[in-house]
């Protein structure tokens, strides 16, 4: 015969090891306070940060941290995203992609805008990673929101395959890029790694408007 008393006790041990299980593996939420003081002080377009400030250039050098789950389902996450929009699309400074960074959130998120799509919509990746550069390139004008009043060539690869996760489901995804849509990846990719474009000029040119 059953123990009611003594089965009682090992289904609540086993709920503890299980809740105990949970807790260690999933990370909490890892936004700063100065992140997360960046992100309320704005309520729709944030200030890019640019290179022509020491203290912002310094920033934008930095290498970006991925977001737990827990970021990415928090609201500073989705605050963050919307006022990434509102930046990129200012019609005073309007730009075709945009990183995190920029905006003085060290963190891999990008929106980029999908030229390749109907629409051609704005989509934001986070934890977004470049897995596979084609051999085949492509030279191209570049411009960029945080170094103003300049624009040069750089060599880009044609196509790209992009890393990231899913943030309606925490699952990671890839997605199969070419085009100008590929360069503006590689472009916000690369601050995600405290790189600019200016690092990989080509030939300087002056042609095109496009910012990035």
């Amino acid at each position: 015969m059953i123990n009611i008393k003594t089965l009682t006790h090992q289904i609540f041990c086993v709920c503890l090891i299980l809740l105990f299980a949970a807790s260690c593996t999933s990370k909490p939420i890892s936004f700063t306070n100065d992140e997360i003081e960046t992100v309320n002080k704005y309520s729709q377009k944030m200030r890019v940060l640019l290179t022509t400030d020491k203290s912002d250039s310094l920033f934008l050098r930095q290498q970006a941290k991925d977001f737990s789950d827990a970021d990415l389902q928090s609201d500073i996450f989705k605050n963050l995203k919307t006022q990434m929009l509102f930046t990129v699309q200012d019609t005073a400074n309007t730009g075709v992609g945009i990183a995190a960074p920029q905006v003085g959130i060290s963190r891999r998120l990008i929106a980029v805008q999908r030229f390749d799509k109907p629409d051609e919509p704005f989509e934001f990746y986070a934890n977004a990673y470049i897995v596979y550069y084609s051999d085949e390139k492509r030279i191209g004008a570049e411009g960029c929101l945080s170094i103003p009043d300049w624009r040069g060539n750089v060599e880009r690869s044609e196509t790209i395959v992009i890393k990231y996760i899913d943030t309606e489901n925490l699952k990671p995804r890839t997605d199969t890029v070419s085009g100008f849509t590929a360069v503006i990846f590689q472009h916000e990719v690369d601050h995600l790694d405290g790189v600019l474009f200016i690092d990989k000029l080509y030939t300087p040119s002056d042609c095109g408007n496009d910012n990035q």
